[in-house]
């Protein structure tokens, strides 16, 4: 009896290794979803890191094109001692002006000039004053009357404001009419 024991246990045991048909589809099914599971997180997070680089790229981008930001904020009060100094020139009476004065007033317009050009060509541009108040760009410092100007345009520019490529860099400080 002893014998024949052994035999059942043997074929139950090889019963139970040998996988049916069924069982080899649920493993193979399983395997594939966990196949798909992967391949579905592997491509969120590479997706992830693209957007991770692009975002940095264009951070990179940012700083570089803005890092002249303090520097040309600084250098605004130069081109506004300028501005000061042409418009005392030109206040001097037509008496006073003598030619050592016209020299001086186009060396100071020139030394203008070519300071604006360095401005203009690393992204430095004058905002434009022209017309309807914007409170994106101008700050009003006061109101006035005015009878050529409509209530709400500007009467007249107390200080140039800059742009830094697409960025303000200081609003123009505007009076505007009632």
């Amino acid at each position: 009896m002893s014998k024949e024991n052994e035999n059942s246990t043997v074929e139950t045991e090889l019963e139970n290794e040998v996988e049916t048909p069924e069982t080899e589809v649920d493993e193979l099914t399983q395997l594939k979803d966990l196949v798909t599971e992967w391949e579905d997180k592997y491509l969120r997070t590479h997706a992830d890191f693209e957007n991770s680089k692009r975002l940095l790229a264009k951070d990179k981008a940012a700083a570089v094109s803005y890092a002249n930001e303090s520097f040309a904020n600084d250098v605004l009060s130069v081109v506004d001692s300028f501005d000061s100094a042409l418009a005392m020139i030109d206040a001097t009476e037509a008496e006073e002006s003598s030619e050592v004065l016209e020299k001086i007033k186009e060396g100071v317009n020139l030394t203008y000039t070519q300071l604006t050009k360095v401005l203009e060509k690393n992204g430095i541009k004058a905002v434009e004053c022209e017309g309807e108040f914007n409170p994106d760009v101008h700050q009003a410092i006061m109101q006035v009357d005015s009878e050529d100007k409509e209530s709400g345009e500007i009467v007249q520019v107390l200080q140039k404001g800059y742009t830094i490529k697409d960025r303000l860099l200081r609003p123009a400080m505007v009076s505007t009419a009632k």
